[in-house]
């Protein structure tokens, strides 16, 4: 699934290709796709209105539309939300073409349905329960220790599993959250409430430095992942421990162990995270 970074670069290069286009045309082939309101009058909620500007929140993506209204997008863990030319062929899976006043269409596919899309205000995409509550920001200014200890000091559960509930941090994932890890020198199957003030300070140090990184790169497509443009990213080339389970630690030497956590796939190195 599609985690921070490769959301937040699918965010930076909507906002240049949409802001300020009008929206001429609206097809909807699967409206199930739409978890609000009923998908068969997003056409008309959309027509003829102007993408403002383009927000991201956590893993969601929110398209500001001059009514004020926000168009909502949830990659899932194959979705793709591309700009391309109205001509160009139509991917299989493709759901939703918003065609675009400079020649160009909005097109959202999703080969496993796992996203989703809705459309409102965002009060009402809140109250509608399409657009949970969400934790801190990690590349925002609000990330604070004292943020980050409210999420780990009081509970018993590992750092992954505390990581992931995004009612804590927004955006994190399976990858970033081993690859923070790392970095930080802390196990993702320690329990949070061993940790010592000196390793919570290690994972806020980690967490942004993974996260800005990893968008520097466009994001790791690991699975299905693409940009608005359709191309892959690069991070997936820098990743230190995710993924390589049974090989060799980049800094050390030593098999890198794999396990399950919190449902996960969980890969770290046994020496140099403790």
């Amino acid at each position: 699934m599609p985690e921070l970074p490769e959301v937040e670069t699918v965010a930076r290069d909507l906002r240049a290709a949409v802001s300020g286009r009008r929206i001429e045309h609206v097809s909807v082939d699967r409206p199930d796709i739409v978890r609000f309101p009923d998908g068969r009058i997003l056409p008309e909620l959309l027509t003829g209105q102007r993408f403002e500007n383009v927000d991201r929140r956590g893993k969601y993506l929110l398209l500001e539309l001059d009514s004020g209204d926000e168009l909502m997008v949830h990659l899932g863990m194959t979705g793709h939300l591309l700009v391309c030319d109205a001509d160009a062929p139509v991917a299989k899976h493709t759901h939703i073409r918003a065609s675009l006043d400079d020649g160009n269409e909005l097109r959202f596919d999703d080969a496993r349905r796992f996203g989703r899309v809705a459309y409102g205000s965002r009060e009402a995409l809140t109250a509608a329960r399409v657009l949970p509550k969400l934790g801190v920001e990690p590349l925002s200014d609000a990330f604070s220790q004292e943020q980050l200890d409210a999420v780990l000091r009081k509970t018993t559960r590992t750092v992954k599993a505390a990581l992931l509930d995004q009612k804590g941090v927004a955006g994190l994932g399976n990858i970033y959250i081993d690859e923070a890890c790392f970095l930080a020198g802390v196990r993702p199957t320690r329990r949070c409430h061993r940790l010592t003030r000196r390793e919570r300070a290690a994972l806020l140090d980690a967490i942004p430095r993974v996260l800005t990184a990893a968008v520097a790169n466009r994001g790791s497509s690991v699975d299905d992942y693409r940009d608005v443009w359709n191309a892959r990213g690069s991070n997936q080339e820098r990743l230190q421990v995710y993924g390589r389970g049974g090989l060799p630690c980049f800094v050390c030497g030593t098999t890198l162990r794999r396990t399950t956590t919190a449902g996960r796939t969980t890969v770290y190195c046994p020496h140099c995270q403790r």
